[in-house]
């Protein structure tokens, strides 16, 4: 079967379970081609990338150059070199302004339609964010592409709900999509609330490679040792971090020793920085930046429990169920999250780890506090973890259920 990704941007050190798919299925002997609108820019590149050679799978969209004159010759020059003369269909459809509007009027439609008219068939376009879907929707219909839409949602591209006056940007995509797979039942049920047909939808999780994931159980502090806690997150409104550097800032007050390392970077490092020193604990918590997998499975190896703060943030984006979280129960930390979209479909609270309300400093610092003085825990949680993440989280049992909803 041949099979085309569709990404925003390729490829991204985050989006290790976008990789563990493309990779899963081209494990399974399927024809695998990548689309993304940009390339990665100072971001180092996973081994898998190279491996599988999937820059040379992957085509980048062409610019369409801003101003109109340059804008026509450069379509001319796609035309011509696509030989897309030989689909005027295509073509025509594509400049059909009265239905595809700005697209059709800007020839960012036809860009991205030319260098795919001599491409052999698809059997399935994977769309792997609900803001792909739309784009490829229009280039199926337009002819430049054949093949079972499927659409991925993954959390910040959870769609609103629908009003008379504001039908949502996926109404058409819900009604002529072929398959719409969530990461979590919380997002399954938003995608109903905004007009999917609930029969189009399967809960599909992101999964993670348990082989790389040795189990082992944590042991509390020595005498004298701090307690070592680490968040693997992106520095975003979503993530929470600030209310986990808030806790630990309470817990240091409190006479706790206590260290926070934070792995990821983004664009609330700089207020993440400030906050840190107007707490005062500079030397006791770290913003490492990012970090290549391995080194990431590395510092979880030397903590002693992950803290997993995530919100809702102010423009409604939220988390799926973060891979990060999965991760760490596989390894055998303990884990403090929040009730926050997916979570609580991984983590149980008191069984497989504990669970606080979003945003509530005192509630995670409790939670933390907890942990240090009931060292006897830890081992039945990591166990619990443990067993959650085999049982429903394992890329492998993920992957041959995905490709099972494609030859369905």
């Amino acid at each position: 079967m041949r099979i085309a990704f569709f990404v925003p941007i390729f490829p991204v050190t985050s989006e290790t379970f976008i990789l563990r798919q493309i990779t899963g299925m081209i494990d399974r002997g399927h024809e695998v081609d990548i689309y993304a609108r940009a390339r990665a820019k100072e971001q180092p590149v996973q081994a898998a990338v190279d491996r599988y050679g999937l820059l040379a799978r992957t085509r980048f969209a062409d610019a369409v150059p801003e101003r109109r004159a340059r804008r026509a010759i450069g379509a001319a020059r796609l035309l011509m070199a696509s030989q897309g003369w030989r689909r005027p269909g295509v073509v025509l459809r594509a400049l059909d302004v009265r239905r595809y509007g700005r697209a059709a009027a800007s020839l960012s439609l036809l860009y991205a339609a030319l260098p795919l008219v001599r491409r052999q068939p698809y059997g399935v376009l994977h769309c792997q964010f609900g803001p792909e879907g739309p784009p490829v929707l229009a280039l199926r219909q337009i002819g430049a592409l054949t093949g079972k839409l499927v659409t991925s949602f993954r959390g910040y591209d959870a769609p609103p709900r629908p009003t008379p006056d504001c039908p949502g940007p996926y109404g058409e995509l819900f009604k002529e999509g072929d398959l719409f797979l969530p990461v979590s039942a919380s997002l399954a049920a938003r995608l109903v609330d905004a007009g999917c047909d609930p029969r189009k939808i399967q809960v599909l999780h992101s999964g993670i490679d348990l082989g790389q994931l040795a189990f082992g159980e944590r042991q509390p502090p020595g005498e004298g040792e701090p307690l070592r806690v680490v968040t693997i997150a992106r520095l975003v409104e979503k993530k929470g971090v600030a209310y986990a550097i808030r806790a630990v800032a309470r817990l240091r007050e409190a006479g706790r020793r206590v260290t926070y390392t934070v792995v990821g970077e983004g664009a609330l490092r700089g207020e993440l920085e400030r906050l840190i020193g107007e707490l005062g604990v500079g030397a006791h918590v770290r913003l490492l930046g990012w970090r290549s997998h391995d080194e990431v499975i590395r510092l979880c190896g030397s903590a002693h429990l992950m803290v997993a703060p995530s919100v809702t943030a102010a423009n409604g984006d939220q988390e799926g169920i973060p891979n990060a979280v999965k991760e760490a129960m596989a390894l055998g930390l303990p884990v403090v999250a929040t009730r926050h979209s997916g979570i609580p479909e991984l983590v149980e609270d008191g069984v497989s780890g504990l669970l606080v309300p979003e945003r509530d400093v005192d509630a995670l610092a409790d939670r933390l506090a907890y942990l240090i003085d009931h060292g006897d825990a830890w081992a039945t949680m990591a166990r619990a973890g443990r067993a959650v993440v085999e049982a429903d989280f394992d890329i492998e049992k993920l992957n041959d259920s995905l490709e099972r909803l494609y030859l369905t």
